[in-house]
């Protein structure tokens, strides 16, 4: 048996027992958790060596499992218990925010929730910690842009214009701006501001961590009533903006699995073939992320739409490949010496 399904079920015992007011026969809990009455008695028992106050008496003819009141009535109102645990457990998932001012107040709010929980649901919390792990790479240090983050979070909540210079990776440049700064984004590791630019007029999406230098102003903006964040970035792959392009990609059955178990895009459409592999279809904003995520795939993905991203990934495949031609030479090549330690064989 695995043990994430263990620790799903007596989850879900648990929260069943506590939204109970009469308590639960072993045949109605194990008819609800779709599993052997054996089992779920494993699960009891479980629970109880955990610490929980589950406890059985005879009602009717029945003996009814219950969580005793005290444990259900100490509980602050809106919360329940296991949203409670499930808001502390969820820490793990917030250490990439660590030594920012979201970081510091989600702390703060975790330790009260620490203090708040009964003792038989920390200790059962420890024991889940122990079996799951949440991790997120890749991701930045934010430590070293916390000042920054603080600023652009004040000028959002106060509706103050802010001016910045940014450091624009494409062009390697420094250009200064004046900007509203409307949302702060998180994606994929990165925190971006969402805003008016002065300079472009029109919304754009600035890495926070690509502000060298930043002023707030006392020019005061609204955001406009129309103003979307789903909408603003739901046609992007990731984060560039562009016009819209309809892509179709080929993928071979050795990947085709990967690719059907996510969700990449809102607007994707799968169509399965006959020989198990699949055909990606989607309406993005821009091709440079989709490019690069369709190089990711090597030879096991072949974009088929739109011809001139086609011929986009046909030329980066011949200089990948002319990059590897030639045998490395020490002397010659930059990159040997960054892996002189390990060098690679000559031809």
């Amino acid at each position: 048996m695995a043990r994430g399904d263990q620790l799903g079920r007596q989850w879900k015992i648990i929260q069943t027992l506590i939204s109970s007011r009469q308590g639960k026969s072993a045949a109605e809990l194990a008819q609800e958790l779709e599993c052997h009455p054996r089992t779920l008695y494993r699960d009891l028992e479980a629970l109880q060596l955990a610490g929980f106050p589950i406890y059985t008496e005879r009602s009717e003819g029945k003996n009814l499992w219950s969580l005793l009141d005290t444990v259900k009535h100490q509980i602050p109102v809106p919360f329940t218990l296991t949203e409670l645990m499930a808001l502390y457990f969820g820490r793990d998932m917030l250490k990439v925010f660590k030594d920012t001012v979201f970081y510091d107040s989600l702390e703060s709010l975790f330790q009260k929730v620490k203090t708040t929980l009964p003792p038989e649901s920390i200790k059962y919390l420890k024991n889940v910690e122990q079996t799951l792990h949440l991790g997120m790479k890749p991701y930045k240090d934010y430590g070293k842009f916390k000042e920054i983050l603080n600023r652009v979070n004040d000028a959002a909540l106060n509706r103050k214009s802010i001016e910045i210079v940014y450091y624009t990776m494409s062009r390697k440049k420094e250009t200064r701006r004046r900007v509203d700064p409307y949302r702060i984004w998180f994606f994929n590791g990165t925190f971006y501001l969402i805003g008016l630019c002065h300079m472009r007029n029109e919304v754009r999406i600035f890495a926070l961590d690509r502000i060298k230098m930043l002023h707030q102003t006392k020019e005061t903006f609204e955001v406009p009533e129309d103003f979307n964040l789903e909408k603003f970035t739901g046609p992007s792959f990731g984060v560039y903006q562009g016009a819209p392009v309809h892509i179709k990609v080929w993928f071979h059955p050795d990947v085709a699995g990967y690719i059907k178990e996510k969700i990449w895009h809102e607007s994707q459409k799968i169509h399965p073939q006959d020989d198990g592999s699949i055909i990606f279809e989607a309406q993005v904003a821009g091709t440079d992320e989709i490019r690069f995520w369709i190089l990711t795939w090597g030879s096991k993905a072949e974009i088929l739409e739109p011809d001139s991203l086609r011929q986009d990934i046909r030329a980066e495949a011949e200089r990948m490949a002319k990059r590897y031609e030639s045998p490395i030479v020490a002397e010659e090549s930059p990159a040997y010496s960054r892996t002189k330690d390990h060098p690679r064989r000559r031809g």
